[in-house]
């Protein structure tokens, strides 16, 4: 196969030289550490259960609310911490959060039933998204909150509340497109939600049909980490409960949805250099760092670069309820005064509804190398016994490096190995050209051998199984979920299986 020093990179169409290999390093909290320090156990978990493999981390999401919860102590505010549910299909951490305090977001019938079977009040759930009759009818009967899309949504929740003789159904009205004239700032353009302005529509619907609709407050999410644009929903959304209040409605609750992030990325100067060679690559200045010369939105026009870059920022310094710190510390912009305090003059309760950020570091998605070979101009593939729907990092523009994890007494990786890394493209197993893991060039510390594993780090928040899919009639990947025994050692069970008991059974206390 070549030795390690001609693989550490191919050279280009242009036979220039080969550059230093450009890591993505994860970063890993110590669980989803200590369970990659845990190779025989998870080729054990692959050999059993086959690639690819999802495993679960319950005690991580758990920590998770009470690092949200935190933010909502320092800023001496009341509220719900509801999981977006869409984020995640585990049963394991859906039972796990119903052993705490959070609530949870769900966005279609099955989501809803599993909150419910999985151990969920109604009381704690809010139904989301668009949603079809059968949907609202399942809403309204268990009495779960229902965030409201528009006016016709709420006159459907109406009637059937009054035709079946339900109680009161608690509503939350979810806006969109916020302005505010004195300081020009506009909120970007959404396809949901009823327009800030128009909101008195719906007010006076809630008033008239207030013996079938309880009025619990107004919500909002936006598709867009910008500070200033969500503070502008905050304020407009008290504004609107102030406007409810006088007419005679009693409303207690903003809901600013998601939107919180992640950071996925160990070293932020990794990824400034990776964006900065990636726009040389797209301008010919260095060989292409993906396949086919896939800019990631950016293209050459005549030797400038156009486009924009359409990756999530892999490298955060301030995400997750970090990041809900600094939106309660943001000024409001018409206001002047932070949001936390806002929120606190007028009594309001703050609900959040993290998917990405709740789950953050609670899962990894393993997969067996069963082919490495070589193209014709010189690149190394490495294919996996995943497709790219399996764990789609690349579907949601998140570029992170696998961990090799060889198994335990393997040979020799075919060809030797001097230690060095070595540039590979990871493909799937789908027979579509189009089946790739990523379209980046990888860097490894080796050239794997077949039946090594690569480990995906942190996807549990919508590169799990977000996209995964059954082409060819293969079976979609199984889940397990795993922790730490008061011993050092791990338990584990499959993730349909698991139940906040489990950890008892399994000896922990």
């Amino acid at each position: 196969m070549g030795s390690a020093a001609s693989r550490t990179a191919p050279e280009g169409a242009s036979g220039t030289a080969p550059e230093e290999p450009l890591f993505l390093e994860p970063r890993l909290a110590p669980p989803l550490r200590a369970l990659l320090a845990e190779p025989d156990l998870l080729h054990g978990l692959v050999d059993a259960l086959g690639s690819p493999l999802n495993v679960v981390l319950p005690e991580v999401v758990a920590s998770n609310v009470e690092a949200f919860r935190a933010v909502y102590r320092r800023h001496r505010l009341q509220g719900r911490i509801c999981f977006a549910h869409k984020a995640n299909a585990s049963s394991a951490l859906v039972r796990r959060l119903a052993d705490t305090e959070a609530g949870l977001d769900a966005a279609s019938v099955a989501e809803l039933s599993h909150a419910l079977g999985a151990g969920f009040a109604p009381d704690r759930v809010v139904a989301t998204g668009p949603k079809d009759p059968d949907f609202l009818w399942l809403a309204a009967r268990t009495g779960a909150t229902v965030h409201v899309d528009a006016p016709a949504e709420l006159a459907d929740l109406v009637r059937l509340v009054r035709e079946r003789g339900l109680p009161r159904a608690r509503v939350l009205l979810r806006l969109s497109g916020f302005a505010s004239e004195g300081v020009r700032l506009l909120s970007r353009r959404t396809r949901f939600g009823t327009p800030a302005g128009a909101v008195g529509e719906l007010l006076d619907l809630c008033v008239r049909e207030r013996d079938a609709v309880e009025l619990l407050g107004v919500a909002y999410h936006l598709d867009t980490t910008s500070l200033e644009e969500k503070a502008l929903a905050l304020e407009s959304c008290v504004l609107a409960l102030d406007e409810a209040r006088a007419r005679g409605l009693d409303p207690r609750v903003v809901d600013v949805g998601g939107g919180f992030g992640a950071s996925y990325l160990a070293d932020g100067r990794q990824w400034e250099r990776y964006t900065t060679a990636l726009t040389d690559a797209v301008l010919g200045r260095r060989p292409p760092l993906t396949w086919g010369g896939h800019g990631y939105g950016l293209r050459n026009e005549g030797g400038t670069v156009r486009g924009r870059l359409t990756l999530y920022p892999a490298h955060r310094p301030v995400a997750g309820p970090g990041y809900l710190d600094e939106l309660l510390s943001t000024p409001a912009p018409g206001l002047g005064r932070p949001l936390a305090e806002l929120l606190l003059e007028h009594l309001y309760d703050l609900w959040v509804e993290p998917g990405r950020s709740l789950v953050d570091q609670c899962g990894l998605s393993l997969a067996r190398v069963v082919d490495v070979r070589t193209t014709g101009d010189g690149r190394w593939l490495v294919r996996l016994a995943m497709t790219a729907g399996d764990v789609s990092l690349e579907e949601h523009g998140v570029l992170t490096d696998p961990v090799l994890l060889p198994r335990a007494g393997a040979a020799e990786p075919s060809g030797g190995d001097d230690g060095g890394p070595v540039g590979v493209h990871l493909v799937g197993d789908l027979c579509l050209e189009s089946d790739l893991v990523t379209r980046r060039t990888v860097f490894l510390p080796r050239l794997p051998d077949r039946g090594d594993l690569l480990a995906f780090a942190n996807t549990a928040g919508y590169c799990m199984d977000f996209r995964a899919h059954h082409a060819q009639m293969r079976p979609g990947a199984r889940k397990v979920a795993a922790g730490r025994r008061p011993d050092g050692g791990w338990w584990w069970s499959l993730d349909e299986r698991y139940w906040p008991t489990t950890t008892r059974r399994s000896g922990e206390s």
